[in-house]
């Protein structure tokens, strides 16, 4: 940890000012610089301080370094060499680093080691705090929306888990013909009992038959690429290790020197049965090793991978190059807006917003404890688990439904088949749907899911004899009169959920409700908007998850010292007229 008060380096003693006033009087006193100054004064460093080191030559003041850094975002300039150019140029820089000039390598030594994003939250949250006091924030609501920003990678790096899916099959066929050769090879020659060597046996890894099945069928309907293969299907292949091929191959070598058979290479020299047995399973043990790196870089979560950036995910952008729904490797970043501040960012590499909504939630909590009380989002966040937490935490949702446009319509309110149009009785404390032909649906029983860390459970409603029904085109699914004629009405109901569900509705609904979904449009919809096209943020300059997620983090907190530089100012304009309007 740092010795040296920094404190003191970067203000005066006393009176928390910058001891930098040579060209204070060219700036205009309306310059957000002044307002950066404020800010600073009242944040509390230490952790900043303590993240760096007294040993070796001193450096540039931490301190100082985030005060630039800071308010080259608050202008929209996230490039360190436009950084150090500023620094020697621009009035307002050379006032930060009090005239000192330092160069690309102090600035990414300290975006990259010093600078963690723990301290950028911290900085942050310290921030929110004085604006909670100040009023500008409760922090008891939060408007949340998300955006796909593009990775510093390729376009065209990608790895997809269907391909390896596909060319893994074909390996392990060709893996297992080679497990076959091996054993022919020693029991023709006799080396099995010789060497005391046994047949081997070809590993097992679930899931691998329902990849071939899929290629075969594939294959049936003359389609020979990868392409229909889904890449939802996750295959264990933690049972398919390399180093059972390196044991066949250890073997080969023992009756290698037993022998005397000799390895050659080179034109005009044929290789022996057990080289060339030995070379084929060293390169199918290689890709087999090249396939498992694969696997685990993806992980369960993932379809795809980026060479370059292996934490980006290839996302469908709004920006399509190509146009043909191009797709290109990008992080999904998240925003939780209150009065236009950004009180939380996130950045993940899941393609869909579902599992981004309770991370965010439980760094508002861990911050700011549990004050709050509302959130709002769109229809990408609704789901069980998320409205699940909001009710377990004692937050009132008012997220959007996925079918809330299919409500409004006519045919939803008509559909006979569904739950929600059945009238409902109880009989022999249980209940019961009536259909809408007047029979009876009865609970049948209960099935349970494991779904995403969390149970789902389905109760199971039935009708006993549907022979008759004129309605059953109407109220079965694909009903097929030929086929389905024996065929009885069946439900399943996830009571939980649909109970979350018609909450969240009803909150969306109301007129508070109504007014927080315009809101939540404007402000995080109009940050995303000003990020893209006018601050033209389209692109991170760095890669892995955390390096961007800082990158944003310290473009978010440029963006909220702005927002609360002109908030300021507006109120000192009112006050001002005010003044004016009383003396005259």
């Amino acid at each position: 940890m740092l010795t040296v008060n920094y404190y003191n380096d970067f203000f005066e003693i006393g009176q928390q000012k910058i001891n930098f006033s040579l060209y204070e009087l060219s700036l205009p006193n309306d310059d957000p610089v002044y307002t950066l100054k404020k800010v600073m004064e009242d944040l509390d460093f230490s952790g900043l301080l303590a993240n760096c080191s007294d040993k070796g030559r001193t450096g540039y003041n931490p301190i100082m370094m985030y005060a630039v850094i800071t308010y080259a975002n608050m202008r929209g300039i996230r490039s360190i060499d436009r950084i150090v150019d500023l620094c020697e140029r621009d009035i307002a820089f050379i006032w930060l680093t009090q005239g000192r000039k330092p160069k690309r390598d102090a600035f990414y030594d300290f975006k990259s080691k010093k600078l963690t994003s723990d301290i950028l939250d911290d900085l942050n949250y310290q921030f929110m705090r004085r604006l909670q006091k100040e009023g500008f924030v409760t922090l008891k609501e939060l408007f949340i929306d998300g955006t796909k920003i593009e990775a510093n990678a390729n376009r065209y790096t990608f790895v997809w888990r269907g391909s390896i899916n596909y060319h893994l099959a074909g390996l392990l066929d060709s893996i297992d013909k080679l497990y076959s050769d091996y054993n022919s090879f020693l029991q023709d020659n006799g080396f099995g009992e010789k060497y005391e060597f046994g047949n081997a046996q070809m590993f097992v890894i679930d899931g691998i038959d329902r990849v071939r099945d899929i290629i075969e069928k594939n294959r049936k309907r003359k389609i020979t690429k990868h392409k229909k293969l889904s890449n939802n299907r996750i295959i264990e292949i933690d049972n398919c290790s390399p180093l059972e091929i390196l044991k066949l191959q250890k073997n080969l070598m023992t009756i290698a020197d037993g022998e005397g058979i000799v390895f050659v290479n080179g034109k005009g020299k044929r290789k022996p049965k057990l080289q060339q047995l030995y070379e084929e399973l060293e390169h199918c043990g290689q890709r087999l090793m090249h396939y498992k790196e694969c696997f685990e870089i993806m992980g369960k979560d993932r379809n795809s991978y980026s060479k370059t950036d292996l934490e980006a995910t290839f996302m469908r952008m709004k920006e399509d190059h190509m146009l043909n729904g191009q797709l290109k490797p990008a992080y999904n970043v998240q925003i939780a807006v209150e009065n236009y501040f950004i009180v939380h960012s996130y950045v993940s590499n899941d393609r869909t917003d579902y599992n981004t909504l309770i991370p965010v939630l439980e760094k508002h909590k861990e911050a700011f404890g549990e004050v709050l009380e509302e959130v709002t989002a769109d229809s990408g966040y609704c789901s069980e688990k998320n409205l699940l937490y909001l009710k377990e935490n004692k937050i009132d949702s008012y997220i959007k439904l996925q079918d809330h446009e299919k409500r409004k319509t006519r045919a939803y309110s008509k559909d006979i088949g569904k739950y929600y149009n059945m009238k409902t009785m109880v009989f022999e404390d249980e209940q019961v749907y009536i259909c809408h032909d007047g029979r009876e649906l009865r609970h049948i029983n209960t099935e349970k899911k494991r779904q995403n860390g969390y149970t789902q459970t389905y109760e199971v409603y039935g009708c006993s004899d549907c022979s008759g029904c004129e309605h059953k085109s109407k109220c079965l699914y694909k009903y097929n009169p030929d086929k389905d004629i024996d065929k009885n009405k069946v439900m399943k109901i996830n009571e939980v959920w649909e109970e979350l569900r018609e909450k969240s509705h009803a909150n969306i609904q109301s007129e508070k409700g109504i007014l927080k979904r315009q809101t939540r449009s404007i402000q995080t919809e109009g940050h995303f908007g000003d990020i893209k096209e006018n601050e033209d943020f389209r692109r991170f300059n760095y890669r892995s998850s955390d390096k961007v997620y800082k990158e944003f983090m310290l473009f978010a907190i440029g963006r909220n010292i702005n927002k609360y530089h002109r908030f300021l100012y507006a109120k000192l304009k009112k006050f001002e007229g005010k003044i004016q309007e009383k003396t005259a």
